[in-house]
């Protein structure tokens, strides 16, 4: 599940394998303590919910780890609580029935319709998933199942032909949507027109009944589907696609259809990047004395490993310190980057061990977002300071830095790509073997705002700038003649990143 998830068409089957491993485990939970009555199962599993949902919620505002957050998105310890309030639900309506007022019913009714619309329109990606705030369309939905009754307003609104028509068959239409929209992100480069947005979840409805039609409904008739007939199918397929996925997988992805004119394995990130990238603890490697560190967000992952390798023979070890999408962020406390921030730079400036600091962010990304404008004097007023803030906080820290007498490089940002760096390998070499990314002049005006910065920077940091080393006066370029230099569109590759160590860093440091 690495990569964009937007670009994974089968990504969406971990829901269906949480949902297995939960029809497996919750007979044999049941099995082993019904015998202790009806009061002490619903007791163990109200711990077990408020394990599961505190471990969410902890996971995934708290944790600051990318594998952690990972698993509890996909993982069923962390997703378990939100089916246990299905089986609360089927307990409430075996033990209880339909004893409420009709008022109720039509009050709670229509709260839990609203919240699970307040959900579909509020929440967004940066709402933290699964957490507390997944209380709201969860409960919502339990409200929709207990209170919508006969003569309740949901009940006539959910009950039009259209809508039960779209619910028998939205399971086959949701096992279709995502590898439609996946396959079309990949063949227009990931921008969707919302035209065709619209007619691929037409189609995914459109493929949904056909299957509801001829596999959902015959398999649920054991008339036309006897149990022995369903389970030969299932061993059947089971073992078909376990045996294509394992092909698959021993053939490394068929990689060998790809017209790669060099090696595909220097288009590699940091084999480090998922156990140190958001590391509430940093990593140190390779060597056991620590004189270097590295400060920024994702784009400095891959440096810090091409430094320590470089460093490993000489048994000099590297601190990462890397947090995904964060700007320098030391004195902005509305930042969710502000904490962290100011931990590593506290145990930077404290450190006695490490004399030497590598910072590098995505920048000239960061400032184009402030603003349409393509020049700082032209900036409107709240895009002015938000650029100003910017600026001063990366200031302030490479002051902080060389006050406590630390060496700092300050790497620029590397050229971005117009593309995935696979999509441009596909096409194939475009001069003298190597693949043409954007117009020199192109990058040139979308880097001015960082370039004004890096003007500002104290002579005493050490500038590492390679543009000229991954452009010429025209284009910029995707890889050399011994590798690629990046890994998806804008982060640079262990090999991009080991030329920047090499030609950058170290040749001045030995200046």
């Amino acid at each position: 599940f690495d990569g964009d998830a937007e670009l994974k068409p089968l990504l969406h089957t971990w829901s269906l394998s949480v949902e297995e491993q939960f029809y497996i485990l919750f007979p044999v939970f049941l099995l082993l303590t019904w015998r202790l009555g009806i009061r002490w199962v619903l007791v163990l599993l109200s711990l077990l919910f408020t394990v599961s949902l505190g471990l969410a919620h902890w996971a995934s505002i708290y944790a600051f780890n990318q594998r952690v957050e990972s698993g509890s998105f996909f993982l069923l310890p962390t997703r378990g609580w939100e089916l246990l309030v299905g089986v609360f639900i089927a307990f409430y309506l075996r033990y209880c029935g339909q004893t409420r007022p009709f008022a109720v019913n039509q009050l709670l009714s229509l709260v839990g319709f609203l919240m699970v619309l307040f959900s579909v329109f509020v929440f967004d990606q940066k709402t933290p998933f699964p957490s507390l705030y997944t209380l709201i369309p969860t409960l919502g939905t339990a409200l929709l199942i207990i209170c919508t009754q006969p003569n309740t307003s949901v009940y006539h609104l959910l009950s039009l032909r259209p809508l039960v028509g779209i619910g028998l068959v939205s399971y086959s239409a949701y096992l279709w949507h995502q590898p439609l929209f996946a396959f079309a992100r990949h063949s227009l480069d990931g921008e969707v027109p919302l035209l065709l947005l619209v007619a691929l979840s037409i189609l995914s409805i459109i493929l949904g009944h056909a299957s509801w039609r001829f596999i959902e409904r015959p398999f649920r008739n054991k008339n036309a589907m006897p149990r022995g007939a369903i389970f030969a199918v299932s061993i059947l397929g089971i073992v078909s696609f376990s045996s294509l996925g394992l092909w698959i997988h021993f053939k490394d992805g068929f990689v060998d259809r790809i017209p790669f004119n060099l090696d595909y394995a220097t288009m590699s990130e940091s084999p480090l990047r998922s156990e140190c990238h958001q590391s509430e603890t940093p990593c140190e490697y390779f060597g056991d004395n620590v004189e270097w560190a590295t400060f920024g967000d994702s784009h400095v992952v891959e440096l810090s490993y091409a430094l320590a390798k470089h460093l490993e023979n000489k048994n000099v070890g590297v601190q990462h310190n890397s947090y995904p999408g964060c700007p320098p962020s030391l004195n902005n406390p509305d930042s969710s980057c502000f904490g962290w921030t100011n931990d590593v730079i506290d145990r930077l400036i404290s450190s006695t061990e490490i004399k030497n600091v590598v910072i590098s962010f995505r920048l000239a990304f960061y400032l184009q977002n402030m603003s349409r404008a393509n020049h700082a004097k032209m900036l409107e007023q709240s895009s002015r300071q938000s650029y100003e803030m910017l600026k001063d906080n990366l200031l302030e820290i490479f002051q902080l830095l060389l006050k406590h007498k630390k060496n700092v490089y300050f790497v620029v940002q590397p050229p971005e790509l117009p593309s995935h760096i696979e999509r441009m390998a596909f096409a194939g070499a475009s001069k003298h073997g190597l693949i043409r990314g954007l117009k020199r002049h192109s990058w040139d005006k979308k880097s001015d705002l960082l370039y004004e910065i890096v003007q500002h920077i104290p002579k005493s940091v050490t500038i590492v700038d390679l543009t000229d080393d991954f452009c010429d006066a025209q284009f910029c370029y995707a890889n050399d003649l011994e590798g690629y230099y990046f890994f998806d569109d804008n982060h640079v590759s262990i090999h991009g990143a080991k030329m920047i160590v090499e030609k950058g860093i170290f040749k001045e440091a030995n200046e």
